[in-house]
């Protein structure tokens, strides 16, 4: 069993989790969930094995780390906002919305959405709820339709995916692809 694997183990048989206070939202990237947001995605670093030095340089600028992410920005080769979910003092993942499709990101990887929720709050909704709020972020840059992607054996995003209304559209490129009619 692969170390994410055996962690989703062991959240899901917990049985417990952490009562937030606050409904969580979407806000632009915020200095105020500092401590949150370094440890949540140093905890998914460290299960993904992937390589965790940003957060050195991050964790020491972060108003200047902040400071970029913040309002539309060209990503990807097109418009972009980056938003993070939190509760109060609690980040919870991180909601990409790119504003249009360039030919890499309609035909090969990418899509309209990319999201993450961090490993600790996993497992207890968040996710289908952060990508029904980016919805309604898309919605209101007038888009009618969004196209999401996610890896074949990444199962909690594909149920994520369709409880937000998501059509399969075969794969391409490695990816699933999924179509949500906003109108």
């Amino acid at each position: 069993m692969s170390s994410e694997m055996h962690a989703r183990h062991v959240w899901s048989t917990l049985g417990h989790v952490i009562t937030l206070t606050e409904n969580p939202r979407l806000v632009w990237p915020t200095s105020t969930v500092r401590t949150s947001y370094l440890v949540g995605e140093q905890a998914d670093c460290l299960l993904r094995g992937t390589d965790t030095r940003w957060l050195g340089p991050a964790s020491e600028a972060f108003e200047d780390f902040v400071a970029v992410r913040r309002g539309v920005r060209e990503r990807w080769g097109v418009p972009s906002t980056l938003f993070w979910y939190v509760s109060s003092e609690y980040y919870l993942g991180t909601l990409v919305i790119r504003h249009e499709l360039n030919g890499d990101l309609a035909d090969e990887k990418g899509g309209h959405i990319g999201y993450h929720v961090v490993a600790p709050w996993r497992a207890q909704g968040h996710a289908t709820r952060m990508l029904a709020s980016g919805l309604d972020q898309c919605r209101s840059l007038g888009l009618e339709e969004v196209l999401l992607c996610c890896a074949p054996d990444n199962e909690a995003s594909r149920r994520v995916i369709l409880r937000n209304g998501g059509r399969r559209d075969g794969s391409r490129h490695g990816e699933d692809r999924f179509w949500i009619d906003l109108t």
